[in-house]
């Protein structure tokens, strides 16, 4: 927390209060930035998850007061966004070390999800904030680096031939898709990661038999993941929907 104000000696003896120092915001490693405080909280968040993640608790890994991180981000729900930030600022740099050509706008759609997929493979703790903040954050407010990306699929779409509407109706379709597959790819599916055998780790036992038998027989399938030919595989079936028969999108 910041200083009280200090006194000092006033004439006839008085105390007279003179300004606070704010909290200092060089730490452990050298004068903070607002890029070292948002890797930090993901490096925090990645390792010990999201309930984790505080301000004092991010000031004791970067070795500076709590206080001096709101500088750089003015609260927790800032702080949040900035994770969101964090996260597709490093879509970009996968997006631009990618040196694939797209040949057309669907495999621009699918250069763009396979590099989402590997941004969320890599902070699987982080994920649920793609949902939830975004669910939060007028479009307006969003970071510039989510702006960024809404930007990049609207333009694939637009200079493919889509009118205004279907452009809209595809770039939800990709989203949802996409966030979709990832929260269901990265969803927990353990019961208890000590058990050898599958049934117990899973938790069949605590699933009913009776009531829910499709899915007891399921769980096993659904405890392994699609990874990105499944995704690919979705992400295909979608695009052609708007691609065979629809007059409201041009043909890919």
């Amino acid at each position: 927390m910041a200083e009280q104000p200090a006194r000092g000696p006033r004439k006839g003896g008085a105390a007279e209060p003179t300004p606070a120092r704010r909290a200092s915001d060089r730490g452990r490693y050298g004068r903070l930035s607002r890029e070292r405080v948002l890797a930090s909280a993901l490096t925090l968040v990645d390792r010990e998850g999201l309930s984790a993640l505080s301000m004092r608790r991010l000031g004791t890994e970067l070795g500076v007061e709590a206080m001096a991180l709101y500088r750089y981000a003015s609260s927790k729900d800032s702080l949040l966004d900035g994770l969101v930030e964090a996260l597709y600022l490093e879509l970009e740099e996968r997006l631009a070390a990618d040196t694939g050509e797209d040949t057309d706008w669907r495999a621009g759609l699918h250069r763009i999800a396979r590099a989402t997929y590997g941004v969320c493979l890599t902070h699987p703790q982080a994920v649920p904030l793609l949902a939830t903040r975004l669910l939060a954050v007028p479009l307006a407010r969003r970071p510039a680096a989510v702006l960024r990306d809404h930007e990049r699929v609207l333009t694939l779409l637009r200079d493919a031939g889509f009118g205004e509407e279907a452009t809209a109706e595809v770039f939800r379709a990709f989203t949802a898709w996409l966030l979709g597959y990832v929260a269901v790819e990265l969803g927990p599916t353990v019961d208890n990661p000590d058990e050898t055998d599958p049934a117990f780790r899973l938790g069949l036992h605590r699933l009913s038999a009776k009531e829910l038998p499709t899915l007891r027989e399921t769980a096993a399938a659904l405890a392994g993941q699609g990874g990105p030919e499944g995704l690919a595989a979705g992400l295909d079936a979608l695009l052609d929907g708007f691609t065979s028969g629809s007059a409201s999108a041009a043909s890919g």
